[in-house]
C-alpha cells in the first residue's frame, strides 16, 4: 500500500466520523429523520475530505478549486452509488449475508474506495 493511499484511507475514516457525527447529532438533538439528516451530513463529510485530501493526501489540484470541488463531489456520488450496487449484488448472490450485511457493506465500501481514490487522483488532484 502506498503512503498516498494510506493517507486517503485515513481521510476517509475522518469523513466517516464527520458524516456519522453530524447524522447522529441531527437525529438525536434536533429530532431530524435520518434521511433528512443525511442531506446535511454527507456534504459536510464531502467538504471535510475534499480539503484534507487537497492539503494532505494529494497536495494540489488539477483545476480551479470550485471546479475541483464539484468534480470531487460527482466522483464521491458515483462512488456511493457503486458502493450500493456492489452491496446489493453481494446480498442477491449470497443470501446468507442477510444475517451479516456488514460483510456486503465492507465489500461495497472497498470497491468504492478504490474507485474514489483512482478517480480523484486522476481527475481532481495532482500526484
Amino acid at each position: 500500500m502506498t503512503a498516498e493511499f494510506a493517507r486517503f484511507a485515513v481521510v476517509g475514516a475522518v469523513g466517516f466520523a464527520v458524516d456519522a457525527g453530524v447524522l447522529q447529532l441531527l437525529v438525536s438533538a434536533a429530532s431530524w429523520s435520518p434521511f433528512s439528516a443525511r442531506v446535511v451530513s454527507f456534504p459536510a463529510a464531502l467538504t471535510c475530505t475534499f480539503f484534507l485530501n487537497r492539503l494532505w493526501t494529494f497536495k494540489g489540484l488539477r483545476m480551479a478549486p470550485a471546479r475541483a470541488y464539484g468534480t470531487y463531489g460527482a466522483i464521491q456520488t458515483v462512488g456511493a452509488l457503486l458502493n450500493l450496487a456492489v452491496f446489493t449484488v453481494c446480498l442477491l448472490l449470497a443470501p446468507a449475508l442477510y444475517a451479516r450485511p456488514v460483510v456486503a457493506l465492507a465489500i461495497g465500501a472497498a470497491v468504492a474506495m478504490l474507485f474514489n481514490f483512482f478517480a480523484s487522483k486522476r481527475l481532481v488532484f495532482r500526484p
